[in-house]
């Protein structure tokens, strides 16, 4: 649960500054063409092998940082396991 509330919080503070750019780029100035904007690597989704790791360095066990990371998949918060 402390790594959905973490990206929840990190993503609420990295969206402020892109909803003001939004509403400043709103007028006559404004591109022509789609934005483009590169995903850092610290942004989500996450790699799902960093949840797995993130998961039981807080403690749950294998099946429940399976589950956990799957959840977030879902959502997602992580891009899906390579298989």
């Amino acid at each position: 649960m402390s790594v959905v509330s973490a990206a929840v919080v990190v993503i609420g503070a990295l969206s402020l500054p892109a909803v003001a750019q939004a509403r400043t780029m709103a007028g006559p100035a404004a591109p022509a063409g789609p934005v483009v904007h590169a995903v850092p690597a610290d942004q989500p989704p996450f790699p799902y092998a960093d949840c797995i790791s993130a998961a039981k360095k807080k403690g749950e066990s294998a099946s429940y940082a399976k589950w956990h990371c799957d959840e977030l998949v879902k959502k997602g918060w992580v891009k899906p396991p390579k298989r």
